[in-house]
């Protein structure tokens, strides 16, 4: 299949490479001259522009930094170039309402788009093991599962057209104040005197165990490896974790949910990335809470 990859960054690199790498013929762009490169190198073929990726292309793939940036890409770039029928799969992390404009946009166009946010990180997409959570109408999803199976280990329909963003949102909320209890826990257990590892190995077998402890542990040498054995480099930056909080707070208030653990979590991940320069993972926010 013709496949036109918008976005290389850390993500839609590997996301695109595994694309290649499974038969298709992936035509790339980025504004990036190293990320081209990559790309290239990694099986997909250069295209000049946004515009000559998608001219041809049965599906396009994208995976922007906002929701400004997929609207716009969209607008410029997809709708004018795009075959009747092309498939739009938006990867990126962006808000429910600007997903559901950009479907609603697509589909009277003639176009068939789905949301798809992922979950995972860096090292899932290079590996193709992330999990994506899709929005769109169950046509949109049956021609969508074929591409994403070949990038992830798990493909699931969420609901219609931003629902994929919603799930995406809800989850990581869950995540980051699930990290900020592991390490304010482990912060407290290494203060009574407790063996980090010792502590470990009791929790992750207890009612407290949970994935940010078992499978995420955000202090060196304590579980299985993670970004904090090195250094907290990689994985998912706290600027990430940030956005995606800010995200939840502007979806939260669009229903008039109450998110009190989500809102001390933005609150917390603010403060640390004003203070870091947000592009550690964000287990490292442990540091913080060992001062």
């Amino acid at each position: 299949m013709k496949i036109a990859f918008i976005g290389l960054g850390n993500m839609g690199g590997g996301m695109a490479a595994n694309l290649a790498k499974a038969g298709h013929d992936v035509r790339a762009f980025d504004l990036s001259e190293e990320a081209l490169t990559r790309a290239v190198e990694a099986g997909c073929t250069r295209a000049a522009s946004a515009a000559d990726a998608v001219t041809g292309a049965e599906a396009v793939v994208t995976m922007l930094p906002a929701g400004k940036h997929v609207a716009g890409v969209y607008e410029a770039d997809v709708f004018p170039n795009a075959a009747p029928g092309t498939l739009l799969l938006d990867c990126s992390t962006i808000d429910v309402a600007t997903a559901r404009a950009n479907i609603e946009a697509a589909t009277a166009k003639g176009l068939v788009a789905v949301d798809a946010p992922v979950s995972g990180g860096i090292a899932a997409a290079n590996a193709g093991t992330l999990t994506f959570m899709v929005g769109g109408t169950d046509e949109g999803f049956a021609r969508a599962e074929p591409i994403l199976a070949k990038m992830g280990k798990a493909v699931i329909h969420a609901g219609d057209a931003g629902a994929g963003q919603g799930a995406k949102i809800c989850n990581n909320m869950l995540l980051g104040a699930s990290m900020i209890a592991t390490c304010e826990t482990l912060a407290l257990a290494q203060k009574l005197g407790l063996d980090p590892q010792k502590f470990f190995d009791i929790a992750s077998v207890s009612s407290g165990q949970c994935w940010s402890l078992t499978s995420y542990a955000p202090l060196p040498g304590v579980g299985p490896t993670t970004p904090a054995d090195n250094d907290y480099k990689g994985g998912f930056a706290a600027a990430l974790m940030l956005k995606d909080l800010r995200l939840a707070m502007e979806a939260a208030a669009s229903v008039e949910a109450d998110v009190p653990m989500g809102s001390k979590a933005r609150e917390l991940y603010e403060a640390f990335v004003a203070a870091d320069d947000g592009g550690h993972d964000f287990s490292a926010i442990i540091k913080t809470l060992q001062d």
